[in-house]
């Protein structure tokens, strides 16, 4: 048994610093991958229906507890008779989903991973030459560990700094010569005070503790402490904050030494040039203050009388401005035509990038769709073909073809054709019984593999029974 440090209590820091919080993480991200992925989609229907917001319309319909039973053995459910939501999840395909073997948290974690599943932006750049097995992204926790040294070294640091600056604080207002200006000074900073030193009080006496559980053996090679990504996020949060309050401290200090500090009081005489009282005269047209007697209004209200100034001229200016671009912006966009709008250029822009991604496709060699698709015999391409559809589709079909969810590809009966461009289309666009499109997860070069591979398969006699009414010649 490894101890992660998911493992460790912060409760008694995050007291301290910020009177609550809580860290939690969970991902099922790699749970739904390896087990659903193949027959559902998070957002939308595919060979299963969607899973986002599943468990709360079995929540709505009252049967939230037996979503576990249904996952695990639907076929079980189903015979029991106590479920309505069962019937009418089965009714969304003749074919019965397989019995799970899960737990109920791992459960829990997909269904919370497909409620707010998170956001992956594809790479242009990536090779075109997709990948036939799935990624598996692995924490380094050799590094995270030293990340996490650091990081625990750093806090203590700041800590030490904290303490350091409240105790400064405290020295110096409860100094004869603090409590002797402020007395100078009256009564008006003394809610100011009460608020430092309360606050000072607070910070200068943290208590600061982990909380560790007992730990077991680590495995061969692996540190003693794993440190999950999620963890040297608050750890960097954490401290974060501490600078914060180090930088507050700071200010707080100089704060009060200024307020008890002597200031000079010195006259300060505006040294304005000759050109800029130039350019503000031009800019702004103001009268001289012993000039304003020559455009003071009559009327009068309360004492107060107005001045009869002129609108700056580059308010002017401006305004003028604009009436002249908007004929300009009228006469070009909408009487010439000569600029596009919004959405004649958004479709320029959309057919510009067609042309460039089958330009992309043509010189990577992967300008192939239903209509040009072809059979590949070559070695590689078929073992390719394998290699993909071993990833893709034994799941609804088996490793040899014969059918499980989805169809029996090895007997002589087609639902859809038996073309290599009918079967093309099939894989890349999907069906409406249940066949996902493909388009997504591979390239076009790797739909024609696998289908050139599916027509290779040799029937199988222990297969599923034969679908669909179109027989290969």
């Amino acid at each position: 048994m490894k101890i992660k440090f998911t493992q460790l209590t912060f409760a008694a820091l995050f007291v301290a610093l910020f009177a609550q919080g809580n860290i939690f993480a969970a991902d099922g991200g790699q749970l739904f991958k390896s087990r659903c992925n193949t027959c559902h989609m998070v957002d939308k229907n595919s060979t299963g229906p969607k899973l986002q917001g599943a468990k709360q319309k079995w929540i709505d319909a009252g049967e939230g507890d037996l979503i576990y039973d249904w996952i695990n053995n639907s076929s079980a459910l189903i015979a029991t008779g106590k479920s309505t939501r069962a019937k009418e999840v089965s009714g969304y395909s003749p074919t019965v989903m397989p019995p799970q073997t899960i737990s109920k948290e791992e459960i829990d974690a997909i269904l919370s991973y497909v409620d707010a599943p998170p956001v992956v932006t594809a790479n242009p750049s990536d090779s075109t030459a997709a990948t036939s097995k799935p990624v598996e992204v692995k924490t380094d926790y050799v590094g995270n560990l030293s990340i996490f040294n650091w990081m625990i070294f750093l806090m203590v640091i700041l800590i030490l700094i904290i303490i350091v600056l409240a105790g400064s604080i405290m020295t110096f207002v409860r100094s004869d010569y603090f409590k002797t200006k402020i007395a100078e000074m009256g009564d008006k900073p003394k809610l100011f005070i009460i608020i430092i030193s309360a606050g000072s009080l607070f910070i200068s006496h943290p208590s600061y503790a982990l909380n560790f559980m007992q730990a077991g053996e680590a495995e061969k090679g692996m540190p003693w402490l794993q440190v999950e990504n999620t963890d040297l996020y608050a750890l960097l949060a954490i401290n974060l904050i501490l600078v914060l309050v180090v930088l507050y401290l700071r200010h707080l200090f100089y704060q009060m030494v200024s307020m008890v500090k002597p200031k000079k009081e010195e006259a300060v005489v505006p040294v304005v040039s000759d050109a800029l009282k130039k350019v503000n005269a031009i800019l702004t047209d103001a009268v001289p203050i012993e000039e304003e007697h020559k455009i003071l209004m009559d009327h009068e209200y309360d004492g107060i009388r107005e001045l009869d100034n002129n609108l700056p001229p580059w308010w002017v200016w401006g305004f003028f401005a604009t009436i002249v671009f908007s004929f300009i912006y009228i006469i070009n966009y909408h009487v010439l035509g000569v600029s596009d709008l919004q959405e004649k250029a958004y479709k320029k822009e959309m057919l510009k990038a067609e042309k460039e991604i089958a330009a992309y496709r043509e010189k990577m060699a992967m300008n192939v769709d239903e209509t040009n698709a072809t059979l590949m015999t070559e070695a590689a391409d078929l073992s390719a073909g394998k290699t993909a559809f071993g990833v893709n589709c034994v799941t609804c079909h088996k490793a040899d073809g014969s059918g499980d969810v989805g169809p029996n590809l090895t007997d002589k009966n087609w639902i859809y054709g038996y073309d290599i461009k009918d079967v093309f289309a099939t894989i890349k666009l999907g069906r409406p019984n249940g066949m996902p499109a493909h388009d997504a997860l591979l390239n076009p070069i790797q739909i024609q593999q696998v289908a050139s591979y599916v027509l290779t398969l040799k029937e199988v006699a222990t297969g599923k029974p034969a679908q669909g009414d179109i027989i290969e010649k």
